[in-house]
C-alpha cells in the first residue's frame, strides 16, 4: 500500500491500535509501490468489473462500477492501464472530475475467490482518434461499438486486501458451472 494513505492521523490510529509496526515494515520495505507483476496482471485481466473513485471539484469522493467483457481494462505495462469509455447515461462525472483532480482509485473484486485488489494513481482523457495504437490495444474484438475517449490509468501504488468479510458471489455462468449445469436451462 502507498505510504501516501498513511497520514499522521492513520499513524496515530495504527499505534493506539497496535498495527503501526507492521505497516512501517511494508512501507520501508516498497511493498505496494511495485510494480505490477504476472499475478496482478493475470488477476486484472480476468475481471468484467471494477469499482473506479474519482474525487469533484468540492473534494467529495465519487464512486462509479465500470462494466465489460473480462479483460477490458488492459494492462498495458508495470505501471499503466487503459480501458475504453462508451456512452452511457451522458453524465460525465467522472470524466469531469479528472479533468479537475487527476486522481483515481479502483477497486478490482473476485468475489468467488474472496479476493480485492486495490489500485491508485494518476488518470487522463485520451481521444480515440488521436491515438490510433492505443485504440487498437483497448477496443473490442467486435469493434461495433464507438469509443466516446480511453481512460490511461499511471499507477503510484496498489494493495492487496484481507479476504475477511468478503461474501462469495457468483455470476450465472459460474454457478451454472459448478452446478454442472447447461448454459441453456
Amino acid at each position: 500500500m502507498p505510504h501516501s494513505f498513511f497520514s499522521d492521523a492513520v499513524k496515530g490510529l495504527q499505534t493506539r491500535f497496535g498495527s503501526r509496526s507492521q505497516y512501517e515494515r511494508l512501507t520501508n520495505s516498497g511493498m505496494g509501490e511495485q510494480e505490477l507483476g504476472i499475478y496482478e496482471a493475470e488477476f486484472i485481466a480476468a475481471r468484467d468489473s471494477f469499482y473506479m473513485a474519482t474525487v469533484t471539484p468540492d473534494g467529495w469522493p465519487y464512486v462509479q462500477h465500470r462494466g465489460g467483457p473480462a479483460g477490458f481494462l488492459k494492462v498495458l505495462d508495470e505501471r499503466t492501464l487503459a480501458f475504453a469509455d462508451y456512452s452511457g447515461n451522458k453524465q460525465y462525472i467522472s470524466t469531469g472530475n479528472l479533468m479537475g483532480n487527476d486522481r483515481f482509485a479502483l477497486f478490482l473484486m473476485d468475489y468467488p475467490n474472496r479476493t480485492r485488489l486495490k489500485l491508485i494513481g494518476n488518470a487522463k482523457a485520451v481521444n480515440p482518434e488521436e491515438d490510433p495504437e492505443l485504440t487498437r490495444l483497448v477496443a473490442p474484438a467486435d469493434r461495433r461499438t464507438r469509443i466516446e475517449r480511453i481512460f490511461v490509468l499511471n499507477l503510484i501504488g496498489f494493495d492487496w486486501n484481507c479476504t475477511q468479510h468478503i461474501t462469495p458471489r457468483y455470476t450465472l455462468e459460474e454457478a451454472r458451472k459448478i452446478l454442472g449445469v447447461s448454459p441453456q436451462a
